[in-house]
């Protein structure tokens, strides 16, 4: 296996953080934070997984779209007064969105060296 893009494998570590992090934070009696986490970390992982294997350009931007509901969901499930839950959603979510921006411009042929668009 060839790897495409590094971000992925981060991106699949992230999904297993978000599904164990209700555990390991202690907010895992909060059902809605709990669910939201799991649920998100396992669709984060099966985009990440399928990233690497069965390279498609719309993995990176399931990824990224997966990042900005982590970012915005404790205000959208209603859990901002769970600081932990809060706090690991939005710095997660941050974290996977530029990964997931950031893949997605390697996929679509952007260089960094001098930050314009190529179409291959």
């Amino acid at each position: 296996m060839k790897m495409k893009h590094w971000q992925d494998p981060i991106n699949a570590l992230l999904g297993i953080w978000l599904i164990i992090s209700p555990w390991v934070l202690g907010f895992s009696s909060e059902t809605a934070a709990m669910a939201n986490f799991v649920i998100v970390g396992i669709l984060l992982l099966a985009a990440a997984l399928g990233a690497m294997y069965v390279p498609k350009a719309w993995e990176e931007w399931t990824e990224s779209v997966l990042g900005l509901w982590m970012i915005i969901s404790p205000w959208i499930v209603r859990y901002t007064t769970v600081h932990s839950a809060r706090t690991d959603a939005v710095v997660v979510g941050i974290v996977v969105l530029i990964l997931g921006f950031w893949a997605a411009a390697q996929e679509m042929g952007w260089q960094g060296e001098n930050a314009r668009f190529i179409r291959h």
